[in-house]
């Protein structure tokens, strides 16, 4: 039995379609559509990208998708890049991370709802805290009750002279 690339190939010469009417239709760029008929997978980044564009094919040439692509997951076992899962990496769950994945999971109207209760509860202390600031600033000083004394005047300047009232 012909592998993968063969049979795409067949079915597209006894369609008499050319490369360039495929790729119009499949929306595949035509060097991928060579790539997939000559059975270069390497040329794909990931394994993904080559079922999504054979199943596309596939369909377009009406072959047995089913049949297709379980002989294409044992071509691509055989492809050294795509032998061996990516290691997929390590993240470290912060409570960053996890406050937005449960935000993530609320409704709009109960995250409008949140957002505005820690808005009420941000204004609340900046205003406690201005409150405090403005209120220590404020304190009277310690200052002992006591009876006003003027000044003495020097003794070159004169007093202001009053004038005589009216009767």
């Amino acid at each position: 039995m012909p592998g993968v690339p063969e049979q795409l190939q067949q079915a597209r010469l006894a369609r008499r379609l050319s490369i360039q009417q495929v790729a119009e239709l499949t929306k595949i760029r035509t060097d991928h559509i060579r790539a997939l008929e000559e059975g270069r997978y390497e040329v794909f980044p990931a394994p993904v990208y080559v079922r999504g564009f054979v199943r596309t094919y596939a369909g377009l040439l009406k072959l047995d998708v089913p049949q297709i692509m379980a002989a294409l997951d044992a071509e691509l076992k055989q492809c050294p890049k795509f032998h061996e899962p990516e290691p997929h990496p390590v993240r470290r769950s912060t409570l960053l991370t996890n406050a937005v994945l449960l935000l993530g999971r609320l409704r709009l109207g109960r995250r409008a709802a949140l957002a505005v209760a820690l808005l009420i509860l941000v204004s609340a202390l900046a205003g406690l805290l201005i409150w405090r600031h403005l209120s220590a600033r404020n304190k009277p000083l310690d200052i002992k009750p006591g009876v006003y004394s003027p000044p003495a005047a020097p003794a070159d300047i004169l007093p202001f002279p009053t004038l005589p009232r009216r009767q």
